[in-house]
């Protein structure tokens, strides 16, 4: 992948599909002039990537919607978190500015120096929050003018340790942990997710990680748009060298699409 390669790509599922496979945080790229902006070494920066990184939850997306009965839209993010994160609040709403993790993070995983100080996060909004926000909120709205709803199910994974930038690390870290959002998550849908994934040694709903993505046109305001975070834990299919095991990525694959198909349209 080149730098000047697409930041994010919409996948085309089934026309008469609400459903939109999000994921935000499975790539490891970094344009190159981005690159310059962050202060770590290659070694250093190759082990934030190793923590940050959701590996391989575009490969579970790919393989769910090739396994649906309908097949979903995916909208999958080209670029890594550490250039912008697109499910940040990209102002002082975002707690996550506390361990220096707003929309353009400037401390790691392990609070250590990203960025500098003084860096000024405006560029990289501009060019690629703004751009990602605004697409998705489009592939949201031409859900709704298509089918009446949409729903958006965000595909995250997590460590099975907690890592000292969590602000809510201290609770149960289930195989399969559940964001909800009071407004947009309700209760057959998160009935649905839990039978989808209860083979994989159980789910908990909101811990470590709390909250599902809307696009903030449709937050809070919008019925007809469902959303669930999907935060699977890592050791659930990479081995203990962070290499994916392709038999697990199956059947994660396909307990996603069983959460697809178990939504009615």
């Amino acid at each position: 992948m080149t730098d000047g390669t697409a930041p994010f790509l919409l996948h085309p599922g089934d026309p008469g599909s609400p459903v939109i496979l999000h994921v935000p945080h499975a790539s490891r790229v970094i344009p190159a002039d981005v690159r310059a902006g962050i202060v770590l070494d290659d070694r250093a920066l190759e082990a934030e990537l190793d923590h940050i990184t959701d590996a391989c939850t575009d490969r579970i997306a790919a393989a769910a919607a090739g396994a649906a009965r309908v097949r979903p839209w995916r909208f999958v993010n080209r670029l890594s978190r550490l250039v912008v994160d697109p499910e940040r609040f990209p102002d002082e709403r975002e707690e996550m500015l506390a361990v220096g993790m707003g929309a353009v993070y400037t401390r790691t995983t392990h609070r250590a120096v990203l960025r500098p100080a003084d860096a000024d996060p405006r560029p990289l909004i501009e060019r690629y929050f703004h751009p990602y926000a605004e697409a998705m909120t489009a592939a949201v709205a031409e859900r709704l003018d298509a089918v009446g709803r949409a729903v958006v199910v965000d595909v995250h994974s997590y460590p099975a340790r907690a890592l000292p930038y969590e602000l809510h690390g201290d609770g149960p870290r289930p195989p399969v942990c559940l964001g909800t959002d009071a407004f947009h998550t309700s209760g057959p849908l998160l009935d649905a997710a839990r039978r989808a994934f209860a083979g994989f040694g159980g789910t908990e709903p909101d811990t470590p990680f709390a909250g599902a993505y809307v696009p903030l046109r449709f937050y809070g305001r919008d019925a007809r748009v469902g959303a669930l975070m999907v935060e699977i834990r890592r050791d659930l299919y990479l081995d203990e060298r962070g290499a994916p095991r392709d038999a697990a990525v199956g059947a994660l694959g396909r307990a996603l699409a069983g959460l697809v198909d178990r939504l009615p349209l």
